[in-house]
C-alpha cells in the first residue's frame, strides 16, 4: 500500500564532515530509493549537527580574524539546508537514475516559526560554536551572552532549542509532495523565525529535528512519521540485564513508559515524545522509530518500533 512518508534522517545518514557526507549520502540514497522504488510519496528531512556547528566556528573565527563578520544562526541553517540539500539530491538523483526512475527531486529552504515567549529561551542549552577560555568567557556572559562549560574542554556559546509552533513553506511542500516529487526539507529543525507585525525575523536558536518532521508530516497529512537512528528498535531497561526490546506500542503504552523514566532526556526521549505526537494527532497515523538500513522492513511491519492510536 503506498503511503505518504516524511522520514527523519539521524546524523549516522550524514557523516561528520563534508567527505564522510558525499559517502554517507550515497548508502542513504540507496535506501531511500528502495522506498520510492515502491511507490511510496517521500519527504526527507535530516538534522544538522556537525554541519551548522562547522559553518559557526568557520564564521566565527573569519570574525576573530577581521576577514567578516560573525554569522547569525538562523542564516547558518539555511547555509547548511542548502549544501546538505545539495548533496542529498545529488546522490538520490544518481541512485534513481541507476534503476531507470525518472522523479524531480527538490530542496526546499525552510522556515519554521517558534514562540518567543517559548520557555526555552529563558533556559539556552544547544552548545554551538567555537570554545573559549574562561577569562575570555567571562567577558562575553558579561557583554550580554549565554555561554556555559562544555565537558570540561572550555566555555561555548548556548542557543535555545524552542518547539516548532508553524511551518511557513508547509503549502509549498505539500504541493510538491503530491505532485509526485521527492522534497527535501525542514533541515536541522528549519530556519528559526518569529512573527512580529507580520513580518519573520531569524533567531539564535534550533529547532530539534524530530519536532519538526512530526509537526510537518501533521501539517501535510502524511501517513507515516520514520524517525531513523542507531538502533534498530527501541528498548526500556536499556543497558540492564533485562532490557526488552519493543515492537508495536501503542500511545497509552508510551504514555507510561515515559512516566517510568525509560527514555534518556538526551537521546530517545525527544524521539520518543516526536512520534508519539504524530501518532496521536489523528486516527491511523503511524510513527516508526527504527534505523535506516532496516527502514524498508519496518514500512512492511516487519521490524522497528511502531506507535499509533
Amino acid at each position: 500500500m503506498k503511503k505518504k512518508i516524511v522520514l527523519a534522517l539521524g546524523g549516522n545518514a550524514l557523516g561528520n564532515n563534508i567527505r564522510e557526507q558525499r559517502v554517507s549520502v550515497e548508502h542513504t540514497a540507496h535506501i531511500l530509493t528502495d522506498l520510492i522504488e515502491q511507490g511510496h510519496h517521500v519527504v526527507v528531512t535530516h538534522g544538522n549537527g556537525p554541519q551548522v556547528g562547522m559553518i559557526n566556528l568557520a564564521f566565527e573565527t573569519a570574525g576573530k580574524q577581521g576577514v567578516c563578520e560573525a554569522m547569525p544562526m538562523a542564516t547558518c541553517v539555511a547555509l547548511s539546508q542548502s549544501y546538505i540539500g545539495y548533496d542529498l539530491q545529488n546522490a538520490l538523483h544518481n541512485a534513481l537514475q541507476k534503476r531507470g526512475i525518472n522523479k524531480p527531486i527538490a530542496t526546499l529552504i525552510t522556515q519554521v516559526v517558534v514562540n518567543p515567549a517559548d520557555p526555552a529561551f529563558l533556559n539556552p542549552t544547544k552548545p554551538i560554536g567555537d570554545f573559549f577560555t574562561q577569562e575570555a568567557a567571562e567577558k562575553l556572559i558579561a557583554a550580554g551572552e549565554n555561554l556555559i562549560e562544555d565537558s570540561g574542554r572550555g566555555y561555548r556559546r548556548v542557543v535555545a532549542s524552542p518547539q516548532p509552533v508553524d511551518i511557513i513553506e508547509k503549502e509549498s511542500i505539500k504541493a510538491l509532495c503530491d505532485a509526485g516529487q521527492i522534497v527535501i526539507t525542514v533541515g536541522g529543525g528549519g530556519i528559526p523565525v518569529i512573527q512580529e507585525d507580520a513580518k519573520l525575523r531569524g533567531v539564535d536558536a534550533v529547532i530539534d529535528k524530530d519536532w519538526a518532521s512530526s509537526r510537518l508530516a501533521e501539517m501535510i497529512d502524511a501517513d507515516a512519521l520514520i524517525i531513523l537512528t542507531t538502533v534498530e528498535k527501541v528498548a526500556i531497561n536499556f543497558g540492564k540485564p533485562n532490557v526488552k526490546w519493543l515492537d508495536n506500542l501503542t500511545v497509552a503504552e508510551v504514555n507510561r513508559y515515559i512516566a517510568e523514566e525509560q527514555f534518556a532526556k538526551g537521546s530517545m526521549l525527544p524521539k520518543i515524545e516526536a512520534a508519539l505526537a504524530f501518532a496521536q494527532s489523528k486516527p491511523g497515523r503511524v510513527s516508526l522509530i527504527t534505523k535506516l538500513e532496516t527502514a524498508k522492513q519496518g514500512i512492511e511491519g516487519k521490524t522497528g518500533t511502531s506507535i499509533s492510536l
